[in-house]
């Protein structure tokens, strides 16, 4: 168990990235999910001990990571959403001295180490190609292979997808919901679909705070009878934003559709949609922006 007790960060410019946060994640998949600039880097950051936060506490297991930042990065696991520099040299020889830098110095237990995370992450055909010749897709996988190196019983990964082909994409979602089945696995990312897919359980983020968490499914019950669609002109869309409490607006088949959050039809021409977790999303983030508004002009 994985745990944020009023956990804050002031960046030296004065910039508040979290403000009190406070959750609890057990074992298995958990979405932390965020519109960038949310927070969630920086939340991935302080529990990854690469900052320091201004204030709060975060205790994995029996491990107090402020007080013994070294006893968690012994079991941790992290894929950053810029994972470093590819060199031109092979997959099995970059993974074999990560390996090494990760403390396991028996050679016949490297190999082993080494040849089974290459097979894990469906690499092992082009182990002997260089990585800084990876696809998107490939690197990223490359990138969970060195993060499970040691066994980690904590896995982080910030915005794994981005970027990545549908393929690469369901790939990469495989792996990540295989390895969620044994350890505490932190998927950060903006991209909804991932974690209705993947995660049991999510927190939303926004400015800082976090501002919903629970189960996507029984989240996304909360809004059903209460999601209005419509297909209208673009030049009405400022009109029913204005009038209306709108939570998205897409285009579908070059038409604008929005969503609506009422508890009965707004007006004609509207239709009950079932909410899903993208609805409770934009609506959860709609609701924190006029929250914060009513804040700032108070």
């Amino acid at each position: 168990m994985l745990k944020l007790s009023n956990l804050t960060h002031v960046y030296p410019n004065g910039t508040k990235a979290l403000d009190n946060v406070n959750l609890e994640i057990p074992k298995g998949m958990f979405g932390l999910l965020g519109p960038n600039g949310a927070g969630k880097s920086s939340l991935m950051r302080c529990i990854a001990t690469l900052q320091t936060p201004s204030s709060g506490g975060i205790k994995f297991g029996a491990i107090d990571v402020i007080k013994q930042p070294e006893a968690l990065r012994a079991t941790l696991g992290y894929l950053p959403q810029d994972f470093g520099v590819y060199p031109r040299v092979s997959a099995y020889d970059l993974l074999d001295h990560l390996a090494v830098l990760k403390g396991i110095a028996n050679k016949g237990e490297r190999k082993d180490t080494v040849e089974t995370l290459l097979a894990q992450v469906n690499l092992w055909g082009v182990r002997k190609k260089a990585v800084a010749g990876y696809s998107g897709g490939m690197r990223q996988r490359f990138g969970v292979a060195q993060a499970l190196i040691g066994n980690p019983s904590l896995v982080i990964v910030d915005e794994p997808t981005a970027g990545l082909d549908p393929e690469e994409r369901n790939r990469f979602n495989n792996l990540l919901a295989e390895i969620g089945e044994n350890v505490v696995v932190i998927l950060s990312t903006h991209i909804v679909e991932d974690v209705a897919d993947l995660c049991p359980r999510m927190a939303i983020i926004n400015n800082g705070k976090i501002v919903q968490t629970g189960a996507p499914q029984a989240l996304s019950r909360e809004l059903q009878g209460r999601v209005w669609r419509r297909t209208v002109d673009s030049a009405s869309l400022p009109r029913y934003q204005v009038e209306l409490n709108v939570i998205s607006n897409r285009l579908r088949g070059g038409q604008t559709v929005i969503h609506v959050l009422a508890d009965s039809a707004p007006e004609a021409g509207f239709e009950a949609v079932d909410g899903d977790l993208e609805d409770l999303y934009f609506a959860t983030l709609v609701q924190a922006r006029k929250a914060n508004t009513t804040t700032v002009a108070a």
